[in-house]
């Protein structure tokens, strides 16, 4: 599979990412053995960048991705976390957390501090048993904005310089913000959620010429709008952006998938395709919970997508005439 390289930095990304976020039971429960099994069908497909992060499942991600790589050369993979919420161990009483389906044996604490940054890098090397992560990232800083780019991301900075890290940047949904980050720091990369997809292209109107001009790497998550574009032909009740998709939305993706359709190509695989045509964008990022995902992902990545569903996209108006239309 191919490789990419991150900004300026020596970091490099398979151009199809494993999204840690159901191994921390998202929407699911998710035993280990599961869990193991995926990672093992995507290691042996190709996949070599692995994201995680604190809040997926409370650390049962972290945990799960750790104990699979820790059999593997470190140098043969590339492997990210995210800072912001530390977990403070709890007494579950019976409870779940939610929306990750495991017991909750700990809560989340918001804390984008350089003390509240260097423990939670201290937790997760911990949790995941490795002495280093390649790729460190603000996480859901939304409603935290300031903190983190005022406090956070100099720690990230000093880390990255210390060499603790490969590359520092930001994982949000918000494009307006990272464009911010984007201008004010010296980030290496941002993962964008869910901004930059066959439904949503809000991205291009300041983030990713922003990244552009500045050297800055994108990797687009969330491509499936959770769920929606995931399947060939969207159902009632899909769901877009952790909600029941909007009759209109719905129509939409229907539409795209038509116009797939008339090419020999699925909706997913025109999904996993769309952003890996900007120049900007380094990789894609997918959650993926079983063997069978993996696989059914991977071939829906390889798929040849041809030229003239972007031109026919556009031509119908489903797709900004700004995205580019080709590799």
């Amino acid at each position: 599979m191919r490789t990419t390289r991150l900004g300026r930095s020596a970091v490099e990304v398979t151009e199809l990412g494993f999204g840690g976020g159901p191994l921390g039971g998202l929407f699911a429960p998710l035993d280990d053995d599961t869990a193991a099994n995926t990672l093992a069908a995507a290691w042996s497909c190709g996949i070599r960048y692995f994201d995680t992060s604190p809040h997926y499942g409370i650390g049962h991600s972290e945990r799960r991705i750790g104990e699979f790589l820790k059999g593997m050369p470190r140098d043969g993979f590339t492997l990210s976390t995210k800072v912001g919420r530390l977990l403070v161990e709890q007494d579950p009483a019976g409870r779940r957390d939610e929306p990750f389906h495991v017991p909750a044996t700990h809560r989340r604490v918001w804390d984008f501090s350089r003390d509240g940054v260097l423990r939670s890098v201290e937790d997760s090397l911990a949790r995941m048993g490795v002495d280093r992560v390649d790729l460190l990232f603000l996480h859901d800083a939304e409603e935290h904005f300031e903190d983190a780019l005022r406090e956070g991301y100099p720690a990230l900075a000093e880390l990255r310089a210390q060499g603790v890290v490969g590359a520092v940047g930001a994982g949000m949904y918000h494009p307006g913000m990272l464009t911010r980050l984007v201008e004010e720091t010296d980030v290496d990369v941002v993962m964008l959620s869910g901004r930059y997809t066959l439904l949503d292209h809000s991205a291009l109107d300041d983030l990713l010429p922003a990244c552009s001009a500045r050297g800055v790497s994108v990797l687009a998550a969330s491509i499936f709008n959770s769920g929606l574009l995931a399947t060939p032909r969207p159902a009632e009740g899909a769901s877009f952006d952790y909600a029941p998709a909007a009759p209109e939305v719905l129509r939409r993706a229907r539409e795209i998938a038509a116009v797939c359709e008339a090419h020999g190509v699925t909706l997913p695989q025109a999904a996993m395709a769309f952003p890996l045509l900007h120049p900007a964008v380094a990789g894609i990022v997918v959650g993926m919970r079983s063997p069978q995902e993996v696989r059914d992902d991977i071939a829906a990545f390889q798929a040849h997508v041809p030229d003239q569903v972007w031109a026919d996209l556009v031509a119908a108006g489903l797709l900004d005439e700004r995205a580019p239309a080709h590799a």
